[in-house]
């Protein structure tokens, strides 16, 4: 019995013409789901296609029981999450005869009850606001206008007016200069053209006809159709989704010479770590060895620091010179060798940070991992050619980085634990209370940030969503769905990765994981220093420079998002990503190293900010690309922009701001590796 159901399944399934193996035979079924409609200036602001009264045919798509009219097709999550409501058409399409010329022509039309009052106030609205709405077939997406906002067109038409619209544009013209009052007119009858190639569709065209449209009245019948004509094309299968693409938008020179210099400013920091801070490492080893090497001289004698060593670093050996003890103190009252006991002290709120910097290491995995599976497109398919694709991505990669976030927050406390008060006392330490609770808050932290906060603002814009009836909404099961998700996935990954972590051997075969001791006393930090110095005066340069490295590509980002363009040069993201990591490292050991220089050894929160501090430029941007850039109104759309912008920025931040405390980290352990400290 059940190998005769899976044999049945098979032959169903072998045999079944749809959406997902885009290959059809003769008088095979083509379904047409129409998506949204919505106003054009506001992508978020989306709702059902039929919550306008349309009407469609009398097929046998919707007979008065079990039809499939209106139907909600099956979505993923990445689909919902996306926007995307495909309901069915309730139009006819049947695929043609593969040996015989196409059947042209094929009108399909139906006719609406007499219009109510709210009835035609939603299409008054929809002609004002500038809806648009938006069709699939087989997986390729049409668009088209509802209507008009128009003078009396009556005498604008005539018996050529066809499909010209000249005619409509001359007739607003001479009404706007009369300052006449436009009525709402709505197209009723459009052309679907779907060309195909053999077995499989190729391009699908929506033209809306202007000699079609129609004053909307209370108590008027509106007679909609659909005209479905079929054309051969020689256009292979893989190139269909080329048209969609705006090869010269995305491939403009300009977006060349911003990877161009981007990679210049690349360069230039390069040389600038290389010259100024190796150069100037080289000189303070040698004066710090020199200064040691003079502990025992006799007092009395005078010194000149700067020239005991010359350009390349090395001590001048003169035999008339004599140094003093009271020199060697001076050479070593300032500088960043005097933090050798501070340096590596732990970080003020320990568990806050090790959790920032395992989610940060997580979105680093997340954005690489997204990225090179959009590359490698061509491999498993592009993913701006399915819908909700890449966040479909995202849920994946971000379920399966979880492990990567318990890991680098875990280890990370364990680095810093034995340096804090509680781990350093030993009641502490004979106990182990301190040390567990402590580790419970960093897991939980780790567990909880990112979610908290994509969850409170996903239920904000949801419940405006909500109430606005958009397609935007998340229904209940999809949240449910998110919430398995989390709770069986990603929770215990990340739980398992803050226990390896934990128990992970840190710093080698030494038993002490850091170059130089920490003290027990803090040493202060002074106050008077250059405003090179302070951190506060540093930071936003370095947040300028990374954003600098990227606004470029930011904007076609932006654009992809929020203006109806297909995202698809993976590559030129690659490479500004690639930037933005050198970039954020190189600037924010600039900045570490003029704090260490001022003897200020907070450096883990500096390095962090560093880099983070992109965001705020990236934030801003936004609000400047939302002003100038677009023509975004209302209130379900202002709060989408800014909430998505604000969770952009937030994961810009912490990405950032991980990958700087990174190249910090590392920075400080080479440094002070070579000191000899006594």
């Amino acid at each position: 019995m059940i190998k005769q159901l899976l044999t049945i399944l098979v032959t169903i399934l072998g045999a079944r013409a749809d959406d997902y193996n885009h290959r059809y035979k003769e008088r095979d079924r083509v379904d047409l789901w129409v998506n949204k409609v919505g106003p054009y200036a506001n992508p978020q602001e989306a709702y059902e296609y039929y919550i306008l009264p349309y009407c469609a045919p009398k097929t046998r798509h919707h007979p008065e029981k079990d039809g499939s009219f209106n139907a909600l097709k099956a979505h993923t999550i990445g689909e919902r999450l996306g926007g995307h409501a495909l309901r069915h058409s309730g139009h006819d399409l049947i695929y043609p005869s593969l040996t015989t010329p196409a059947e042209m022509g094929i009108l399909e039309t139906c006719t609406t009850p007499p219009l109510t009052v709210e009835q035609v106030k939603l299409f008054a609205t929809a002609a004002e606001d500038q809806w648009f709405y938006q069709m699939y077939v087989d997986d390729l997406p049409v668009w088209g206008m509802v209507g008009e906002m128009l003078p009396d067109l009556e005498s604008a038409k005539g018996e050529n007016f066809g499909n010209d619209l000249s005619h409509l544009e001359e007739a607003v013209a001479k009404h706007v200069e009369k300052r006449g009052e436009f009525k709402p007119y709505v197209y009723t009858k459009r052309t679907l053209q779907v060309s195909y190639n053999v077995d499989r569709i190729i391009k699908v065209d929506l033209t809306s006809e202007p000699a079609s449209l129609t004053e909307v009245k209370v108590g008027i019948e509106l007679k909609f159709e659909l005209d479905i004509q079929w054309a051969k094309t020689n256009t292979p299968f893989h190139s269909r989704f080329d048209r969609y693409l705006d090869h010269a938008f995305f491939k403009h020179q300009i977006h060349w010479f911003s990877i161009f210099n981007s990679f210049m400013m690349v360069l230039f920091l390069m040389g600038l770590v290389a010259l100024i801070l190796l150069r100037t490492l080289r000189k303070d080893y040698a004066r710090y060895a020199l200064s040691h090497g003079r502990r025992d001289v006799e007092e009395g004698a005078e010194v000149n620091d700067e020239e005991d060593v010359d350009e390349d670093g090395k001590p001048h050996v003169n035999e008339g010179r004599h140094s003093t003890v009271g020199s060697t103190m001076g050479v070593e009252d300032s500088g960043w060798k005097q933090v050798h006991g501070d340096v590596f002290r732990a970080p003020k709120f320990l568990p806050l940070l090790a959790a920032v910097l395992g989610t940060g290491w997580q979105v680093v995995t997340l954005v690489m991992g997204v990225v090179l599976f959009a590359v490698a497109g061509p491999l498993h398919g592009e993913v701006h050619e399915e819908r909700g694709e890449v966040l479909t991505a995202i849920l994946v990669f971000y379920s399966l980085s979880s492990i990567i976030a318990g890991y680098a927050s875990g280890s990370y406390f364990k680095l810093y634990y034995a340096t804090t008060t509680s781990g350093r006392s030993k009641a502490g330490a004979r106990t182990g209370v301190g040390e567990a609770t402590q580790w419970q808050l960093t897991m939980a932290l780790t567990v909880l940030f990112l979610p908290t906060i994509l969850g409170l603002v996903l239920s904000v814009l949801n419940g405006i969503a909500l109430i606005y009836v958009t397609i935007y909404y998340i229904p209940f099961v999809v949240l449910l769905k998110l919430l398995f998700l989390w709770v069986f996935v990603s929770v215990p990954l990340c739980i398992l990765g803050t226990l390896l972590g934990r128990h992970a051997k840190l710093g080698g075969k030494k038993s002490d994981p850091f170059p130089c001791r920490v003290n027990a006393i803090p040493r202060p930090i002074p106050e008077d220093v250059p405003w090179y110095g302070v951190p506060a005066n540093l930071i936003p340069f370095a947040g300028l420079l990374s954003f600098g490295s990227i606004f470029i590509e930011l904007y076609y980002i932006l654009t992809s998002l929020w203006n109806y363009k297909f995202y698809h040069v993976y590559g030129f993201l690659l490479g500004v990503y690639a930037i933005l990591c050198l970039v954020v490292c190189m600037t924010t050991i600039i900045v570490v190293y003029f704090c260490l220089n001022s003897e200020n050894y907070l450096w883990q929160w500096t390095s962090f900010y560093s880099g983070g501090s992109t965001a705020i430029y990236v934030f801003l941007y936004s609000i400047y690309y939302f002003v100038f850039k677009t023509s975004m109104h209302g209130l379900v759309q202002t709060s989408f922009y800014f909430g998505y912008m604000m969770l952009i920025s937030l994961g810009m931040g912490t990405l950032c701001g991980t990958l700087g405390h990174w190249a910090a980290n590392n920075f400080v352990r080479t440094i002070f590796q070579n000191v000899k400290v006594d």
